[in-house]
């Protein structure tokens, strides 16, 4: 038997996109549980001050030319890779000019948050899926960190159920501390469907709020990190009605930690079949 595949799907990571403290989690992490044994593979957007250059991004010919339906039109997904040789990792950015290519991230100069947001989010998680896919590599467990991943679990719980790049696949969603004030646009939940899909399957995200994402995320995850120490009550009452194992703040600063909840994720389904 080869070694568990896991796979880091997050909208920042250091070196290449420093943020939030999700950065740091998403480059130590992965490094941690490859010594561990795991074969790992992440993915995040190349946004636009994404240095190419100084990071040593080139194009994945063969991953490339997709691609992603949203609003019925068509968006070319481009995929990038760079290494980080001190940690033997590769990092796969999803790039698309009209989505990523601006010089700030979520907000424009003046600190107003794009209006497009939602596509951006929806591109972002449809085309890890998709890029995953393509690469022929089929992930034993899907670790998500942050608001921009919130649609992967429901995807994955649904269009890709059968799949059999996903069809044994465990998620994990990790969630912070509240990442934007408002909402995305009021048709975001009715976007997001996808084939396989109805309305009903995104209702829980359709307030497009921060805790709403979070709260759509949690439903369809097999299990929650509590990944920051000032969350919104409303997700923390979410996350516990959820009924899903949990993992503590208090327990994430040991990355031991985060080794065993995954055993324990992975455990459950065969506790299930037996």
């Amino acid at each position: 038997m080869g070694k568990s595949k896991l796979l880091f799907i997050a909208h920042e990571m250091s070196p290449f996109l420093e943020l939030t403290k999700i950065s740091e989690i998403v480059r130590n992490l992965p490094q941690a549980m490859q010594d561990k044994g795991y074969e790992i593979r992440i993915l995040m957007p190349r946004f636009g001050n994404i240095n190419e250059r100084r990071n040593r991004l080139h194009e994945v010919i063969r991953l490339s030319g997709m691609n992603i339906i949203i609003n019925d039109n068509d968006n070319p997904l481009i995929i990038k890779v760079a290494s980080i040789p001190s940690a033997r990792m590769q990092v796969y950015f999803l790039d698309n000019e009209e989505y990523f290519q601006r010089k700030h991230v979520f907000t424009d100069k003046d600190g107003k948050f794009y209006a497009d947001n939602d596509e951006r989010m929806i591109f972002f998680c449809k085309g890890a899926l998709e890029t995953v896919k393509k690469l022929g590599w089929a992930p034993d467990m899907i670790h998500c960190h942050g608001w921009m991943s919130a649609l992967v679990p429901a995807y994955l719980k649904t269009t890709y159920k059968d799949d059999p790049t996903f069809k044994n696949s465990k998620l994990v969603y990790s969630i912070y501390e509240n990442d934007f004030a408002g909402q995305l646009n009021a048709d975001f939940a009715q976007k997001a469907v996808m084939n396989g899909m109805t309305e009903a399957h995104t209702e829980v995200y359709k307030p497009a709020t921060s805790s709403a994402l979070y709260a759509g995320a949690i439903h369809y995850s097999d299990g929650v990190v509590l990944a920051a120490e000032n969350i919104d009550e409303e997700v923390l009452n979410s996350v516990k009605n959820s009924g899903k194992p949990v993992l503590d703040y208090n327990s994430t600063s040991d990355v031991e930690n985060y080794y065993n909840f995954y055993d324990e994720i992975a455990d459950e389904e065969l506790a299930q079949v037996v």
